[in-house]
């Protein structure tokens, strides 16, 4: 789904499951040739895509859980105000259920 920033209103979002389905039907319009011809110096360096230092390198911890699968009962209203906030609505859910997780731990 595009969501375009108003002060930028050619930059568009995609959510990953987005983009591999516009990937799958040849939808996407990235340069591949372009991006892999890129050198380091060719990419932008700035407050949203920090150079990434050694020091913080040395600090990076990479965490996967991975998700399980579940039969949850909801109600009807919850779910249907879920879904129609369109694709992505599981993991809406399991959002708002971890932010309420860590708000009760928080609270301890």
């Amino acid at each position: 789904m595009k969501r375009p920033y108003p002060e930028e209103p050619d930059v568009v979002r995609y959510t990953e499951e987005e983009i591999k389905e516009m990937i799958a039907r040849g939808e996407d319009r990235t340069d591949w040739d372009r991006v892999k011809k890129m050198r380091d110096e060719d990419i932008a360096i700035d407050e949203d895509s920090p150079e990434i230092t050694e020091e913080m390198m040395a600090h990076a911890e990479v965490i996967r859980r991975p998700k399980e699968i579940v039969t949850l009962r909801l109600d009807a209203e919850v779910l249907e105000w879920f879904k129609a906030q369109g694709k992505g609505y599981q993991t809406r859910i399991n959002a708002v259920l971890k932010a309420y997780m860590k708000a009760r731990e928080e609270r301890r």
